[in-house]
């Protein structure tokens, strides 16, 4: 099952720091299967707000993501960014190919007291 890396992160001036980051981090999620997914491409806020910017990289599972991120090259290179841009880095699982959401629907309804 796929996960994910979602970044938002702040506006930053620009610093030789992020630049060498910004470089520096393909290599170290490619050993991992990790991608690309959004890189600081425009987005279009239809509800609330959402300032700054949105990088998302996919991997092939949980696992891969989750040793992609303690690995020694993305600690090497993490306090590059982190000591000029603010934001919030979730890491999250995936769903299926084929994916259902009626189990969701059926916990809602339970929890709501409402036949399933």
């Amino acid at each position: 099952m796929p996960a994910y890396v979602i970044a938002h992160l702040q506006e930053a001036a620009p610093h030789p720091e992020i630049a060498e980051y910004i470089e520096r981090l393909p290599g170290t999620f490619e050993p991992y299967g990790g991608r690309y997914l959004v890189h600081v491409t425009q987005h279009e806020v239809k509800e609330g707000s959402w300032p700054g910017h949105v990088v998302m990289i996919g991997f092939p599972g949980i696992a891969e993501a989750r040793a992609w991120w303690d690995s020694p090259a993305y600690r090497e290179i993490a306090p590059l960014r982190s000591r000029h841009i603010e934001g919030d880095i979730i890491m999250v699982d995936g769903v299926p190919e084929n994916y259902n959401p009626t189990a969701a629907v059926t916990a809602i309804r339970e929890a709501a007291g409402l036949p399933a």
